[in-house]
């Protein structure tokens, strides 16, 4: 496993402790473990259009369609755990753990949340009530300080996750833990959007300054409007900070440049896809079902827009299983937004572009075309294409006879690689993607690397404390081959008034204790007179002379009733108005 450490800074002095410790409880002790990749090659996220025009400028027949070449992506990967000591214990635990992956191309930088899990272990710590909870904090915290850090000049930057829930899904047997508080779809599709609000509400200076606008968004299959409306924070800019619906023509690079892809672009090619992504399934489902020059003569049969890809979703996948699985995004637009080409270079496409507009044509490349007569051009017309290679004769013969290999063989003697070096990118700007040094992680693995650093968590036990402190402590050791890559990060942040007066213990006024109720006259006059209270003197009994009987009714007279009851009276036959049924004669 490929992994390179970086020097371990002084508490306080990185930027990510220094952000998770403004939003952790005053005085709490936390441990936080940053894995990171650089940014390698990966498969794009959607498919590619097919060209709209020929190289003459006329259509293109369905025969000659072929897709263009995808965006170039690459993929950054980060992993964030958190690590507790329970009172009473110096032992550490693994509490919560995040993962996010970050898929920049040259138009935008999109920040998808992969997993997000709890062991159930962070009630040991006894906070103070009504504190909010640490693990909403720290997921905003961190992906608000992934951000900043990898925001590029000019480029969009997209945040998108779907909340799916499931008893666990980064620590095995945490399930099996009773303080482990698991929400179900609505819970969670509503955790979600309160994690996400405050990097729509709490807009900083730099934050205003670098960003034109911030839109959020939320749909949920098989939910109208009305419904999902009340899964938004209730807020006073929710209204305007949230729109119900998805922003996937907004961020998308085909639906931006019409020039250069044309107009027409199919709903197949504006849906990105993740890994364990159900919309990414089902996109696949389609694709299969689907031959490859219709899609890319129109994109499948059914569904033909994103509308109906929505409508079908909901009786798709997990969404037809009688769950709600809710997607968001956020988008961040710069002032500038800056489009960089595909097929050319700036510096050319400018060119190009400024050419045209001069004389009123469409761009084309300025590369001069070799010159050619009418005759030349009719008889060999693909020579300039493609030159003939000249044959050389007798080339076998020239060719060196291969010496045969004489003398002792020398064995080379094995290297053990017990510590490898993760390969770094040469440059660390490029249009594809940003990788400053702040940012990255505490340890930085190459894929092979974090693949096998996730799946050793997915391999412990969490079910008891003695099994997660064990397991928290070999993940620990066995992701840097046992040395100390932690962060330490001490809470800052104290309970404002409101928070105090709104906890738990805290939140029900009781003014049991400012009643005063009415004492009887007797035992007020007790009182006054310093003399013993009798037994009896607790009790208050009525006499004989005061209990009124109930007066016993006959079966001809009813019951006198009170004056308020009289119109409720049932009218009743007397026995002289009823009329009997004469029998019938025998016989």
């Amino acid at each position: 496993m490929a992994t390179t450490s970086r020097p371990l800074p002084e508490a306080g002095t990185s930027a990510l402790v220094a952000e998770l410790a403004q939003v952790l409880p005053k005085g709490a002790k936390f441990t936080a473990y940053h894995i990171s990749t650089p940014p390698t090659i990966s498969e794009p996220l959607c498919y590619a259009p097919a060209n709209p025009q020929t190289q003459d400028g006329g259509s293109m027949s369905q025969k000659n369609l072929r897709a263009r070449k995808p965006l170039k992506t690459y993929c950054e990967k980060h992993f964030l755990a958190i690590a507790i000591c329970p009172l009473g214990s110096t032992e550490q635990v693994l509490a919560f753990a995040l993962e996010l992956y970050i898929y920049t191309t040259a138009h935008s930088s999109i920040l998808f949340v992969a997993k997000a899990d709890s062991t159930g272990y962070l009630g040991l710590l006894n906070l103070p009530k009504g504190m909010p909870s640490p693990i909403r904090e720290v997921t905003t915290a961190f992906i608000s300080y992934l951000v900043t850090n990898r925001a590029r000049k000019g480029i969009q930057f997209v945040v998108n996750l779907f909340a799916r829930s499931q008893s666990q899904y980064l620590f095995p047997g945490s399930v099996k833990n009773g303080g482990k508080h698991i929400l179900d779809d609505r819970g969670l599709v509503k955790w979600w959007c309160r994690v996400l609000n405050p990097l729509l509400e709490n807009q900083t200076a730099h934050a205003q300054k670098r960003w034109k606008d911030i839109q959020g968004y939320l749909i949920i299959p098989g939910l109208d409007g009305y419904e999902t409306r009340a899964f938004l924070p209730r807020t006073a800019n929710a209204t305007r900070n949230w729109a119900l619906g998805h922003p996937l023509e907004r961020i998308s690079p085909y639906i931006s440049d019409p020039v250069m892809y044309g107009s027409n672009i199919p709903a197949r090619c504006l849906i990105p896809t993740y890994p364990d992504d159900p919309k990414a399934r089902f996109v696949e489902e389609l694709e299969e079902a689907t031959a490859e020059k219709a899609k890319l003569a129109g994109g499948w049969k059914t569904p033909r827009s994103l509308e109906q890809f929505w409508e079908m979703m909901a009786f798709r996948q997990e969404c037809s299983s009688g769950r709600l699985t809710g997607f968001i995004w956020l988008v961040f637009d710069p002032y500038s937004l800056r489009r960089p080409s595909t097929n050319m270079g700036d510096s050319a496409r400018g060119t190009a572009t400024a050419v045209s507009a001069q004389f009123g044509q469409p761009p084309r490349l300025l590369t001069p075309e070799p010159s050619q007569g009418p005759l030349e051009a009719m008889v060999m017309p693909s020579l300039h294409a493609t030159p003939i290679k000249p044959m050389k004769l007798n080339e076998d013969k020239n060719k060196e006879k291969k010496r045969a290999l004489k003398g002792r063989i020398i064995p080379r003697e094995p290297r053990v690689k017990t510590h490898q070096r993760a390969h770094f990118p040469k440059q660390t700007e490029t249009a594809y993607y940003s990788w400053p040094e702040e940012g990255r992680g505490q340890v930085i693995l190459d894929e092979s690397g974090y693949t096998r650093a996730v799946e050793l968590l997915l391999h412990l036990e969490f079910g008891t404390l003695a099994h997660a402190i064990s397991s928290s402590a070999r993940w620990d050791r066995e992701v840097n081959f046992g040395r100390d890559w932690s962060l330490t990060a001490i809470g800052k942040r104290e309970l404002s008034l409101e928070q105090r007066t709104s906890g738990a213990g805290q939140a029900v006024n009781d003014i049991s204790s400012m009643i005063k109720k009415k004492r009887p006259v007797d035992d007020a006059a007790f009182e006054e007179s310093n003399a013993p209270r009798p037994e009896s003197a607790a009790v208050n009994t009525l006499s004989a002379g005061l209990v009124r009987k109930k007066a016993k009714t006959t079966n001809d007279e009813p019951a006198s009733l009170p004056p308020s009851m009289e119109s409720t009276k049932v009218n009743t036959l007397g026995s002289g108005l009823i009329r009997k049924k004469p029998k019938p004669a025998s016989g």
